[in-house]
């Protein structure tokens, strides 16, 4: 998937036809913007596995399909405004975990277990910028079968996996294939984009949203999450939300029901082989600041944008921003890099180093994260 400028802390990316299914089938065309608890997870996510063996296929859906569950939405009266999607059991609580588009501004939400028992579910929390959401069931706890999640950041491409759910409502539906990309960059229809997502080819319909992808091992390594569609419909391309994200994100939801991602404030591009040479740089590498948020973080430590337009062979391009070279010791090459540096290791409150080119010398700002604002 191609990438595109915007605002940090969630950037928009480029135009892409992205199907968002669950409650609603919304095959949506993206335009590129320049915008802006007790629990089973591991206490090292990754070293603590369910299972040490790889498992067969039928042996990964015998021991998970009684942690999936079916969810059912209601919004208002009308029949039309009714969907389905997946969710998966994550304690013995009765939480369960499922994609935040199922959920949100749902009237009522039915969990249907694998014998069929059905139970009214209270919406715990969510949050639009990663599509996750958290429900809870007082159910018979012999129906709670949490899974277990495993560590995202070793997967490789290549990597064989399986997603479990109900596509189109056919309830405890298995699909196979492998990991086809990491490090998407997926819009998040919030007006910032989800970072770290896995691209999968493993079928994923209608009705998928919330399942559970899962590695050779029987553990959660994703939350299926999207489509890539001109018909909204499966064409080899999905994506999952992966567990690293999963795990740092649903505690804070159980706990106070929403998480504050930490947010820069800045909009800009990737620098392209033909910026480098407007801008004259030897490589085309880092992420150019054309605009900085009044008020934000960056705005705070000194960040500046571009004030020239420069035109070439009829293209305008930006000049004189800062050009981000590096975050915390770790090189940028394009914004993905900053958008999973922020969602891997930095809250709200934390400082970041950024090592920026500007006016031809290399110089360190430090930038103290605050709370994403709302909204676009």
């Amino acid at each position: 998937m191609d990438k595109s400028s915007g605002l940090i802390g969630g950037i928009v990316g480029a135009a892409i036809v992205v199907a968002v299914f669950g409650a609603f089938l919304l095959p949506t065309q993206i335009e590129p913007e320049i915008i802006e608890t007790e629990s089973n997870i591991p206490s090292a996510i990754g070293q603590s596995s369910q299972y040490t063996k790889e498992l067969s296929l039928v042996e990964i859906f015998e021991k998970s399909e009684p942690g999936v569950v079916r969810v059912n939405v209601q919004r208002g009266e009308s029949e039309s405004s009714n969907g389905v999607g997946s969710g998966f059991v994550f304690d013995k609580k009765g939480h369960i975990i499922t994609n935040a588009h199922v959920i949100n501004d749902a009237t009522k939400v039915i969990v249907t277990f694998l014998d069929g028992r059905s139970y009214n579910a209270d919406i715990i929390g969510y949050d639009e910028f990663t599509d996750i959401g958290v429900i809870k069931v007082n159910a018979d706890l012999k129906l709670l079968h949490p899974l277990t999640l495993g560590d995202s950041s070793n997967l490789k491409v290549g990597e064989q996996i399986a997603a479990i759910g109900n596509p189109f409502g056919l309830s405890g539906s298995m699909t196979a294939g492998i990991v086809s990309q990491l490090g998407r960059l997926l819009p998040s229809g919030s007006g910032f984009s989800i970072p770290d997502v896995i691209q999968t080819d493993a079928a994923i319909n209608p009705g998928n949203s919330g399942g559970p992808l899962l590695n050779m091992r029987g553990e959660i390594i994703g939350i299926n999450t999207a489509i890539q569609s001109t018909t909204g419909e499966f064409t080899g391309v999905g994506f999952a939300v992966p567990s690293q994200t999963i795990a740092k994100i649903v505690p804070n939801l159980i706990a106070k029901g929403e998480y504050n991602h930490p947010w820069i404030g800045i909009s800009g591009r990737d620098i392209d082989p033909d910026l480098a040479k407007v801008l004259n740089l030897n490589d085309a590498v880092g992420f150019l600041v054309v605009t900085v948020v009044d008020d934000s973080p960056a705005s705070k430590a000194g960040l500046r944008g571009s004030e020239d337009i420069i035109s070439v062979d009829g293209i305008n391009y930006p000049k004189g921003g800062d050009i981000i070279r590096s975050v915390d010791g770790k090189e940028v090459r394009k914004i993905d890099d900053i958008l999973i540096h922020l969602q891997r290791a930095k809250s709200v409150g934390d400082e970041m180093i950024l090592e920026i080119l500007r006016d031809g010398r290399t110089t360190n700002v430090t930038i103290t994260l605050e709370e994403r604002p709302n909204g676009n």
